[in-house]
């Protein structure tokens, strides 16, 4: 399977990828995006220092100025990308994948994606060619570049009265705890804040409510207000609340929103297609414009950029923010976040009971099925739904939605592994269940045993 997904390159380094496909994509790069300018960064990953220098190295021989920010998280790639104007950015990271993993997330001017559809997919047929570019008469330069203590000023600016709420911050052995201390004070409870790209503690994909299990145990414990836990580059971010129950990461779009809509009232607010109805009535209800889009960072930030959306999210527990560039911010969401509780506990209220509002329905949660044929299953799925009754809405530019009046369900193939995935959400829990029934059932003749 190639590395070149929909968002980015990411694969097994040393079987999916290696440094001399690295070192071409550096060759080939600075053409396809007209770039002379590049910024460069790298999460904690064993292989990320090889990564880089294959990188830079191809980058410098097509004449490329680099600025490399050494180990960074992803978001402070995309600002500094932004702020400072660079031509062409690259963050060395595989997110939340396992450490023998690794990748590219690569941006153009203004911090805008590159996507498969937007550039990969011209990458990858350049630098699967047998031929370079012409190197440049004169290689371009590596600078090393400190941008912390910049960063963290942009968050501080941003940092609200967090006063009377106790938290915990797992860092997931990633990226964010290169500052977490700073951001977030030195009372709170910390764990996993050493990088360590080799992921010791517990996989860093938060998503997985087993790898929360720590936090989870630290909140009940301490008797904390919530506890926050990044992936490993830090452009995602999720929640515990004070039961030390996982909370949804879509259901925290309206409360991110709110922060916004007290200054702009009617602000558009961008959500994923597999987003909760309780989280759109929600909007609605706080008087925001919600925009269903595709799922994946590529799609999102252009859909906020040309929709000039305040701000937006999506199940996987990305936020991205138009005072931000456009782009996904963990720490500034979990800044964001975290006031709004302070807030309601000034009140009186606790994180379950802001959320309580918005947890409307019942849910399957995003489910992952291995299937042969999977336009063919997804034509199956449809035909079960509809036999019942017509649906009264249809999205169909991300796999399907179909909304009918007590239940709707997503179904799509993945963008980044061999799954059909699917959600179904109902106003029952036993609604839910027939419909699940109904649903597996269109799907059993495709299942992949393999």
């Amino acid at each position: 399977m190639s590395a070149f997904k929909a968002y980015d390159i990411r694969g097994v380094y040393g079987r999916d990828f290696d440094a001399d496909l690295v070192y071409r994509i550096g060759r080939h790069l600075p053409a396809l995006l007209g770039a002379r300018r590049t910024l460069v960064g790298r999460d904690a990953r064993l292989s990320s220092p090889e990564v880089r220098d294959a990188l830079v190295r191809g980058l410098t021989e097509a004449g490329c100025e680099v600025d490399d920010l050494g180990l960074c998280t992803t978001p402070m790639v995309y600002f500094f990308t932004a702020r400072d104007g660079y031509d062409a950015s690259v963050q060395i990271t595989a997110s939340h994948n396992p450490a023998a993993h690794n990748g590219l997330k690569i941006s153009r001017r203004e911090a805008v994606p590159v996507g498969y559809t937007t550039g990969l997919g011209e990458l990858e047929r350049r630098v699967a060619s047998a031929t370079l570019p012409p190197a440049a008469a004169a290689s371009g330069r590596c600078r090393p570049l400190d941008g912390v203590s910049a960063f963290v000023a942009f968050l501080r600016d941003w940092t609200p009265d967090l006063g009377g709420v106790r938290f915990a911050v797992d860092c997931s052995d990633g990226m964010a705890a290169l500052f977490a201390r700073e951001l977030f004070g030195r009372e709170t409870v910390y764990l996993n804040d050493t990088p360590d790209g080799r992921f010791p503690n517990h996989a860093p994909n938060p998503l997985e409510v087993e790898n929360c299990a720590a936090l989870m145990a630290a909140v009940r414990e301490k008797r904390l207000d919530a506890g926050v836990i990044f992936d490993g580059d830090a452009d995602r971010v999720m929640f515990i609340d004070e039961t030390g129950a996982f909370i949804q990461p879509d259901l925290l779009i309206p409360i991110i929103a709110r922060r916004f809509l007290r200054d702009e009232p009617g602000a558009r607010v961008i959500h994923d297609i597999r987003t909760s109805r309780g989280v759109i009535e929600a909007l609605r209800a706080d008087g925001a414009r919600p925009i269903m889009g595709k799922v994946g960072h590529a799609f999102a930030k252009v859909l906020l950029r040309e929709s000039g959306a305040v701000c937006g999210g999506e199940l996987a527990g990305h936020y991205y923010f138009r005072d931000f560039f456009c782009c996904d911010s963990g720490e500034l969401a979990a800044l964001i976040v975290l006031g709004e509780l302070a807030a309601a506990r000034r009140r009186g209220g606790t994180f379950s009971s802001l959320i309580a509002p918005l947890r409307r329905y019942a849910t399957t949660g995003e489910r992952n099925y291995r299937v042969a044929r999977k336009d063919d299953a997804i034509r199956a799925v449809r035909a079960a739904a509809e036999a019942g009754a017509p649906p009264t809405a249809v999205h169909d530019f991300d796999g399907l939605r179909l909304e009918f009046p007590q239940w709707w369900f997503n179904v799509r193939a993945s963008n980044t592994e061999p799954y059909l995935r699917m959600i179904i959400e109902a106003g029952t829990p036993e609604i839910l269940a027939a419909r699940r029934n109904e649903l597996e059932a269109a799907l059993r003749p495709f299942l992949d045993g393999d």
